[in-house]
């Protein structure tokens, strides 16, 4: 978001004209993982495996470069524009360019690509092609998703990530897979309907203002900066309102938030390891990145209005998730519903609307996908060895497993929050952002800083505040019994296996040794660095992320220096509050 100040565009992304590789970069992002796709289903079965781990390695190449030509000193600009009308008749094109928010999801994904191949080298043993050709097609599917600037071209990548997750849980997952694919597919599905009803009645407002109001107004166009240029200078409360309500209907079942998470324990549970990593990784974050690019937004004031509402949804899910994951006799169900829990602290720093808050949000999208899909990982390699999930039947695997011990413990330390590890840093942001929302407690302009560090006079502090995040509080230390139990239980004490477990003899695992093999450190060890630098050193984050947080918090704070009238239109800002609002922005 910019401040509304001025019509929002991404033309200042646009500083000088880009060359070959910068204007086509994002669409190679989503190309190269199709075609190796098509390779892969057409390769024989032997070759799948490493033909998919070739293209998602490629993928991957191509992410660390659009990383490194990235201009990370102006990080909200909308980078690597490339614009292609599709059907003008519509107003719908190809339209796509990155901030530093899309960046840093799209290297996450990038990364998770060769890691679930790789994790899936041998628990995928029929219809190979078939299985790594829809992994690669998901991946280019999310990979759109951040890349979009136009609404169509978003939703249609959106939604279409529900096909190959079906087909992964489907025919790859575990017994009740049928049904645990159909409740995902559904739920998600509805939901996203309804988000779409909220995006075109935007643009059916803005192909109805006058052409004079801002470029692009008065025209039939799905182009996100023009959208959220007619939401934020001509909705009424009430009209915002409503479109908050559908798009939240669409986000929050993606992400999925209490009380609309019911599919997702079981989708986790049925699907494949890849798959589960995949899910939690990636997809779940379309669902908080789709709320923190259009809900907030498009509908400003209707969201400062509902925050605290929806930070007790939040708080709700982060307890409730927590005190389930207490009952959970498998592994694998137990790491789902903590997903329920920590992705409650994700959406309550979006709805702490200030600095630490939101940067505290996008970290947490990131590290929940690094750290909990490890745990998946570690899960999903048990299960290949012993095929059960059950504490009950598992436990002192560090006398047989060291390496893999060694790991999982890592893991939950990080998913617990430890400091000196990623998962400390964006917590207690989020929780820190929640306290400091409140203008009881806060101080004036707090989380509001101009380019010289400085509060914003007169900025408010919000409407959540320390008893929000008291009560969030209780969620980590919950966190931190159920997940040091399921440690204490499966990696410590007297060594325990099932009687038995799928094969002849305890001791044999069918390729597998009883130890992690070289291909699943491989696997895991990107993981772990990663979790240790941004815990050590998360200040590149920080960087990266301080032009997109800042200008959000500075509409934000605009619109509450400014609120709406009954008509959609604004008072004039002061000339003081402009001038301090123009300052946060650079």
């Amino acid at each position: 978001m910019q401040s509304p100040e001025t019509p929002i565009s991404d033309a200042a992304a646009i500083t000088a004209t880009p060359g070959f590789l910068d204007t086509w970069m994002l669409g190679l992002l989503v190309v190269i993982p199709l075609i190796f796709a098509l390779v892969v289903a057409f390769s024989p079965e032997k070759r799948a495996r490493a033909t998919a781990l070739v293209g998602s390695l490629f993928a991957l190449a191509f992410t660390v470069l659009s990383l490194m030509r990235f201009d990370w000193n102006n990080g909200a600009d909308f980078q690597f524009p490339n614009h292609i009308e599709w059907l003008p008749s519509l107003g719908i094109s190809v339209s796509m360019g990155v901030d530093s928010v899309s960046l840093l999801l799209i290297a996450l994904t990038g990364l998770l690509g060769p890691i679930c191949v790789l994790a899936s080298w041998t628990a995928i043993t029929n219809r190979v092609r078939t299985y790594y050709a829809w992994m690669l097609v998901l991946q280019a599917a999310m990979v759109g998703v951040f890349v979009a600037r136009d609404l169509i071209l978003f939703y249609v990548c959106f939604e279409f990530t529900l096909i190959p997750m079906y087909i992964l849980i489907s025919l790859y997952g575990s017994t009740n897979r049928k049904r645990a694919a159909t409740t995902f597919f559904l739920y998600t599905f509805t939901g996203s309907m309804i988000a779409l009803a909220g995006l075109v009645y935007v643009a059916w407002v803005n192909a109805g203002l006058p052409s004079d109001s801002f470029p692009g107004a008065g025209t039939w166009t799905f182009h996100i900066a023009t959208l959220q240029n007619a939401a934020i200078s001509h909705l009424t409360l009430a009209q915002q309102s409503m479109v908050l309500l559908a798009l939240m209907a669409g986000f929050a079942v993606k992400v999925p938030l209490f009380p609309v998470h019911t599919w997702l324990p079981l989708a986790h549970t049925e699907a494949p390891t890849a798959g589960s990593v995949i899910l939690a990784g990636v997809l779940l974050k379309l669902g908080t990145y789709g709320i923190y690019r259009f809900a907030l937004p498009f509908c400003t004031d209707a969201f400062i209005h509902y925050a605290p509402f929806i930070a007790v949804l939040c708080i709700i899910g982060i307890l409730y998730g927590g005190l389930i994951c207490w009952v959970q006799t498998d592994m694998k169900k137990l790491v789902a519903y903590s997903s329920v829990a920590h992705l409650g602290f994700c959406i309550l720093g979006l709805a702490a609307l200030n600095t630490a808050g939101l940067q505290g949000s996008i970290l947490y999208m990131i590290n929940h996908g690094l750290s909990t899909g490890a745990l998946f990982l570690c899960v999903g390699f048990v299960y290949e060895r012993y095929h059960t999930r059950s504490m009950k039947d598992l436990g002192g695997l560090a006398a047989k497993m060291p390496i893999w011990a060694t790991f999982m413990v890592f893991f939950v330390m990080s998913s617990v929050g430890l400091p000196g590890l990623n998962g400390f840093v964006s917590e207690f942001l989020c929780i820190f952002g929640t306290f400091q929302a409140s203008s009881n407690w806060g101080v004036a302009g707090a989380g509001v800083w101009n380019s010289s560090g400085n509060p914003v006079p007169g900025a408010t502090a919000g409407n959540l505040g320390p008893w929000y995040a008291l009560i969030a509080g209780f969620g980590v230390i919950v966190a931190a019994m159920y997940l040091l139990i399921m440690v204490g239980k499966v990696v410590f004490g007297p060594l325990r296996e099932p009687s038995a477990h799928g094969h002849d003899s305890h001791d044999e695992h069918g390729s597998l040794p009883p130890d992690l093999t070289a291909r699943e450190i491989t696997a895991l060890v990107p993981l772990a660095l990663a979790c240790l630098i941004f815990g050590l050193y998360p200040m590149p984050l920080f960087d990266a992320l301080k032009g997109p947080v800042n200008q959000t918090v500075t509409a934000v704070e605009w619109a509450r220096q400014n609120p709406i009238e009954s008509d959609g239109q604004r008072p004039t800002a002061t000339a003081s509050v402009a001038s301090e609002l123009r300052e946060v922005s650079r």
